[in-house]
């Protein structure tokens, strides 16, 4: 590659966005020795790192911790909670990502990757454009990830009505929350302030909490909320905020108010793509999203885009395949189109939620001959440890593999990988069902969901 201080600088891979997309096709890219710019205009590791993934599961530890505080007594150990120290807590979040960054910046450099810092802007098909400085590639990535949503007539003033960047950042817990929306990063910030000891109700448009997983699921979760106290209306439409001697009055359709101090918006997010020179330079786009065919590349043969970028699942985890995807895809290396229902998703609330492959209703719409099974965590012995209720419900094709493994309880998060497999391998129930898991472990839920679907079950009815 030229030496960047050139008037123009060239590599085979030029990158505008170093979040989880763009970092990982640039580290991938790197390892099959092309060479790669790559750009950022905030700080390397993007949304996930920063404001997102990384920083919200730390609050959630934090939570836990302070639900094992208050509720040691039910396991013999006398315990009190003194109170939530915010600063303490904060510092413990920001020590994680710190760690993170350093070592993601280590292996950029390590890797010989050319960092740039600042504003780029794609000024033509081969072109990124940075501070004057004119990056050429043989071929150009688009990774600028996404921003935090909100509704027409609210004002996110960062104080009374917040985003999810505004809720990583504060420094006190709120005596009373809304949340507007019941998605996963609504049903996350719930759980957290609801531990922390703040009032807390959601607002959900449609008839479910997260409302795109099994419908099983969502009910389960409402319950277990409904039992921790955390409030909800399902089914009915913000229509507007106003601050009042609280903090914020919302009002609903229904002719409902809730005051609280503080509204947090969690309407989803929305791809950062204005003014970057998307359309200018030819590339199709539609709602803002750049569109992009299987193998992530756009309209034009030279640009690639990956990540919330483009109408996938907007998923750090799908980002970092996109990105190796494309990294591979250029270094003239076979791909495989990502099958987009074979990606685990997980909502890190108490109790988790985690799924991967298709619902009951999108199973039945792709015409399958379905048959379900959900084994009740109740008959799995560290569940009963752990004090936790839920279940692992499979949906299957009638003599067939399984199409979907829906998981609620503690921490099912960590039983997702499994899961993973067996829906991506098209494993039938009955060659689940011979493997043996570890007895006593939650994975065993997933194992006996399997024996029972196969006909066999051992500690549920079938």
């Amino acid at each position: 590659m030229t030496d960047p201080k050139d008037a123009t600088a060239t590599a085979d891979l030029v990158i505008l966005g170093g979040g989880s997309g763009g970092y990982a096709a640039a580290l991938r890219a790197a390892e099959l020795d092309l060479s790669v710019v790559l750009i950022e205009r905030d700080k390397l590791g993007g949304t996930c790192l920063h404001r997102g993934c990384i920083p919200t599961k730390a609050l959630l530890h934090a939570a836990e911790v302070a639900d094992s505080a208050r509720e040691g007594e039910q396991f013999g150990v006398k315990t009190s909670l003194h109170g939530i120290d915010m600063i303490g807590v904060n510092k413990y979040k920001d020590g994680v990502t710190a760690r993170l960054y350093k070592g993601l910046q280590g292996l950029v450099k390590s890797r010989k990757i050319t960092y740039v810092e600042g504003d780029g802007k794609l000024v033509s098909p081969t072109a990124v454009e940075v501070d004057g400085q004119r990056y050429e590639g043989r071929h150009v990535l688009l990774a600028t990830g996404s921003y935090a949503r909100t509704l027409p007539g609210l004002d996110i003033d960062g104080q009374s009505i917040i985003t999810s960047d505004h809720a990583l950042r504060m420094e006190r817990v709120p005596e009373s929350v809304v949340i507007l929306g019941g998605g996963v990063i609504g049903c996350e910030f719930a759980s957290v302030w609801k531990s922390f000891g703040a009032e807390v109700t959601i607002v959900e448009a449609l008839p479910h909490l997260v409302p795109l997983e099994e419908e099983s699921s969502s009910k389960q979760l409402e319950r277990a909320f409904r039992k921790r106290g955390i409030k909800f209306e399902l089914g009915v439409k913000f229509t507007g905020a106003e601050h009042g001697d609280r903090g914020v009055t919302v009002s609903l359709e229904s002719g409902k108010t809730i005051e609280a101090e503080l509204l947090l918006v969690a309407v989803g997010r929305g791809p950062t793509s204005a003014d970057l020179g998307y359309e200018e330079a030819g590339v199709t786009m539609e709602r803002g999203f750049v569109l992009a065919d299987e193998y992530c590349q756009t309209n034009i043969p030279t640009i690639s885009a990956v990540g919330d970028l483009i109408p996938t699942p907007q998923l750090a985890h799908v980002g970092f395949a996109e990105g190796i995807l494309v990294a591979e895809r250029l270094a003239g290396l076979p791909v495989v189109p990502i099958d987009y229902f074979g990606v685990p998703r997980i909502t890190y609330s108490e109790p988790e939620v985690a799924s991967v492959g298709l619902t009951t209703a999108q199973a039945k719409e792709a015409g399958h001959d379905v048959v379900e099974l959900a084994y009740d965590l109740a008959g799995n012995g560290k569940s009963q440890i752990l004090k936790t209720s839920g279940s692992v419900k499979l949906i299957a094709e009638k003599d067939g593999p399984v199409l979907g493994v829906h998981m609620v309880g503690s921490r099912v998060g960590e039983l997702i990988a499994e899961a993973q497999l067996i829906y991506n391998w098209e494993a039938l129930p009955g060659e689940v069902a011979q493997l043996i898991h570890p007895h006593p472990t939650m994975s065993e839920a997933v194992g006996e969901a399997h024996l029972a679907l196969a006909g066999k079950p051992l500690h549920s009815h079938g």
